[in-house]
């Protein structure tokens, strides 16, 4: 049991290992988002979230949870949230240091809020910039793209807040006044990846569909999508090193890396200088300017239909799929086997030919495996064969 300002939270199985290579146990990890509570809270609190469970270690697939558990105790608040598909959910919402270990003590290591507060579930106050690099793309142009997303911002009227979002890539936070609905915001995200397109060609992209984005950076406008949520800050990753999604000041971003920032070493940086993003709610501007900027720059361009009726997308590019399957290392497994069938084709992929893409399940995330063949000759390619593992997700659920 601990005691947290007052409150009692008992945290099960306290010395279970959570991160095997530095150690460190569920207890660890409690005592790690205490340390940082204060930016913690900043990121998620008040927020409605899904919860991201881990409860078989790092090495398993989480499963997500929508609603709430059913015992949850009186200092954890709740809102109810209705979804695009015509469901809804009573998700949880935390406010204090004690909802935080609360959470953690269910096998949540990153937070996933959503861009909205529990008083007002139809206008987001956030709109959230992932910079998303493709492989093969280097922190150097990552920072790059960072900089342009900043002065677009600044040419908005708006304030960026920049954090590495504990993987390879960099998000920006930007606080909006909670006028607008999730249409909007998701149209205002999608011109800023516009424009900074334009600004930075061949750096980055707004292309939604992974094979047209070459190497570079995605700029990932549907992050602000209604049903959509990303890691808040200071959230721990399920990477072995226990990688923290650390904001940053801007003087910060072309000199520090994401390796830097563990669950090991945040908590002294926290001590001593505090949070970077301490006066981010202070700094609420209007999406006006984007919404202008797209009225200027007019509808994105939409990919073509099939033309066999069934009005599904029609890629430009010569895909194959691979596999499906239930984890990213039976789907790694799947493609190197790809590989050693056909190390000819292999030999001219670039590192972003090569698309293994997480996919949304019911609960949980499945993997597809795909090869974008635009640089192997024609008459050299490969074609479509029966999937290496073909993992069905919905298998044995019914609708309800």
């Amino acid at each position: 049991m601990l005691e947290i300002d007052g409150t009692p939270v008992r945290i099960s199985s306290p010395d279970k290992i959570v991160f095997p290579a530095p150690g460190l146990t569920k207890l660890d990890v409690v005592r790690y988002f205490l340390a940082v509570a204060p930016g913690a809270l900043r990121g998620a609190g008040g927020r409605p979230m899904v919860l991201k469970r881990f409860v078989k270690g790092i090495e398993q697939e989480a499963f997500f949870q929508k609603r709430v558990p059913e015992n949850h105790p009186d200092f954890i608040d709740t809102a109810t949230l209705r979804y695009a598909r015509g469901t809804s959910a009573e998700e949880t919402v935390i406010r204090d240091a004690a909802g935080l270990a609360w959470v953690v003590n269910l096998g949540c290591l990153d937070l996933n809020p959503h861009p909205v507060r529990a008083e007002d579930l139809d206008h987001p106050d956030e709109l959230r910039v992932d910079l998303d690099p493709m492989p093969g793309v280097d922190w150097a142009q990552i920072v790059d793209v960072a900089m342009i997303a900043r002065d677009v911002l600044e040419d908005m009227g708006l304030v960026g807040w920049p954090k590495t979002s504990g993987s390879r890539g960099l998000h920006i936070l930007v606080r909006i006044a909670p006028r607008w609905d999730f249409r909007q915001v998701r149209l205002a995200a999608e011109t800023l990846a516009r424009e900074i397109e334009n600004r930075a060609p061949g750096l980055a992209t707004a292309r939604w569909w992974k094979e047209e984005r070459g190497e570079s950076v995605f700029v990932d406008f549907n992050q602000n999508a209604k049903d959509r949520t990303v890691a808040s800050a200071y959230s721990i990753r399920p990477l072995p090193d226990a990688r923290v999604s650390t904001p940053l000041r801007w003087d910060e971003v072309g000199s520090r890396r994401p390796e830097e920032f563990t669950a090991l070493t945040v908590p002294a940086r926290f001590a001593e200088i505090g949070d970077p993003h301490e006066g981010i709610d202070d700094a609420i501007g209007s999406l006006e300017g984007l919404l202008a900027l797209a009225d200027e720059l007019g509808p994105a361009e939409k990919p073509p239909r099939a033309g066999d009726g069934d009005g599904r997308r029609q890629s430009t590019m010569p895909l194959i799929e691979i596999a499906r399957t239930k984890t990213k290392p039976e789907a790694l497994d799947a493609l190197r086997e790809w590989r050693d069938r056909h190390p000819a084709a292999a030999a001219l992929l670039h590192p972003a030919d090569e698309l293994v893409d997480g996919m949304r399940g019911s609960s949980s995330l499945w993997y597809r495996v795909r090869v974008n063949l635009q640089h192997v000759p024609e008459g050299e390619r490969p074609a479509q064969e029966e999937l290496i593992a073909d993992y069905d997700p919905w298998a044995g659920r019914r609708s309800p």
